[in-house]
């Protein structure tokens, strides 16, 4: 910066005597010393002024004293913006580092946080765990389920006149458990044609449900499959919620058992509990909160058929014993398609319905004697209706067979199994001669045997 001030000022002097004439002289001084002399003309001055000042020189101080003010001006302005920068930088600096120090207050607390979750889980595990032993260490008591007394209103409205009675014209069975021995382990010799179920086999499971909504549900093969969909085809239901519509399709038992459905179809309409059934084609089930009965044609994948049940109780009025809104169930047989319900008029007896599959006609009812809130599931074989006592008794027994044939009914006493001791759906199947169930998120499925008719 200075140099370029005096390279200015010099300029600014060599151009102020750019027209004078300069010479250089040496000689010997009288001190015999050498003696260097420089003189310059004046361009304007003849001779030596006096000792006042002249325009030019004044004129050469002012530009001087500007000069210096200059760049006095200069070096204070970097001073400053050193300064202001570094004052800025600090500020930065300070404001970095509350941040910092903020967030590490806040990553403290929630350190806090965790460790107090931490705390009371180990403290939950350590109380599970005492209750586990406590658990472990009592026997382990079975009792029978409660007896559903005859006058028992509690599962229909009391304002129904319907259920003010005195002598029910209808035998009343108790779902006692009760363990029968089967003649062996083989079972008693199977015939070919239709007659009386003697035998069950114990269950075999094909898959578990992945999530709660298959704590019951319903699944079923058709016995007489239309295309585009064959005999192996296997369908699943999950029935647990309010808007039950989803038909889950597998090519096999194979690949039900893998879980990976090769079909999923949405139901135009709700459906209600577990009491649909496949024949035919078709998916017949009952819509949720009414009596109708809807049949969905699975090739054209839309509703084929509806019809009222005359006077079918629904959403609870006459269930199985177990309940989920179970009051009509749909089952089929060697004779075709099957409805299971009760009414007011039947006071809460099983009425068995046979239904046209094509348009849910009622072709003919039966009206049984035994209380449809006192058994678990029903089914139908060879136009016979039998019902299995409990639904939760890992032994337990199919305690009751009504004939259509001969509108006669009777106890019986079949071994059957509840594996995992909530069995929500029991149905048959002509063609593969077995009964389906889903017992506690679990698809099984029983072999059966039948004997000739007493």
């Amino acid at each position: 910066m200075w140099f370029l001030v005096m390279l200015w000022a010099s300029c600014l002097l060599m151009g102020t005597h750019a027209q004078s004439s300069a010479s250089f002289r040496r000689a010997n001084a009288g001190s015999g010393r050498c003696q260097y002399t420089f003189m310059v003309d004046s361009p304007t001055e003849a001779s030596c002024p006096s000792a006042v000042s002249s325009p030019e020189i004044e004129a050469l101080k002012s530009r001087l004293g500007l000069l210096e003010a200059l760049v006095a001006r200069l070096i204070g302005g970097e001073a400053m913006s050193k300064s202001t920068q570094s004052s800025g930088s600090q500020s930065g600096l300070q404001d970095a580092y509350s941040q910092v120090m903020g967030e590490n207050a806040q990553l403290q607390r929630e350190k806090q946080r965790l460790d107090r979750q931490v705390q009371d889980l180990q403290q939950r595990m350590e109380e599970l765990r005492q209750e586990a032993e406590r658990l472990r260490s009592r026997p382990c008591m079975q009792q029978p389920p409660p007896r559903v007394p005859q006058n028992d209103n509690s599962f229909r409205p009391g304002s129904d006149p319907a259920w003010h009675y005195e002598n029910p014209g209808y035998q009343e069975l108790s779902a006692v458990v009760t363990e029968v021995s089967a003649p062996n382990l083989e079972g008693p010799a199977d015939i070919s044609g239709c007659g009386d179920l003697v035998w069950v086999q114990e269950p075999e499971v094909h898959r578990k449900a992945d999530s709660i909504a298959g704590k019951y549900g319903v699944w079923m093969q058709d016995p007489e499959a239309k295309e585009p969909y064959g005999p192996e085809m296997v369908w699943r239901i999950d029935a647990v919620g309010s808007e039950v519509r989803q038909l889950f399709g597998y090519e096999n038992m194979d690949q039900l058992s893998r879980g990976f459905p090769t079909k999923v179809l949405l139901l135009p309409e709700s459906m209600e509990s577990t009491g649909a059934t496949m024949y035919r084609g078709s998916l017949y089930y009952q819509r949720r909160l009414s009596r109708t009965l809807l049949r969905y044609d699975l090739l054209s994948e839309s509703i084929a058929a509806r019809r009222d049940l005359p006077h079918a109780g629904f959403h609870g009025q006459f269930p199985y014993s177990w309940g989920g809104y179970t009051d009509i169930d749909l089952t089929i047989d060697e004779n075709g398609l099957w409805a299971i319900y009760s009414t007011n008029k039947a006071k809460g007896a099983i009425v068995i319905s046979q239904l046209d599959p094509h348009n849910l006609e009622v072709k003919g009812t039966w009206e049984t004697k035994i209380r449809k809130t006192s058994v678990a599931n029903a089914f139908m074989i060879c136009g016979k209706l039998y019902t299995v006592a409990s639904y939760t008794s890992p032994n337990t027994t199919i305690n009751y067979m009504y004939d259509t044939a001969t509108s006669q009914g009777k106890t019986i006493s079949v071994p059957f199994k509840n594996r995992y001791r909530y069995n929500s759906m029991v149905d048959y199947n002509p063609a593969q001669r077995k009964l389906y169930a889903w017992d506690n998120f679990y698809m099984v499925s029983y072999n059966v045997r039948l004997g000739k008719q007493e």
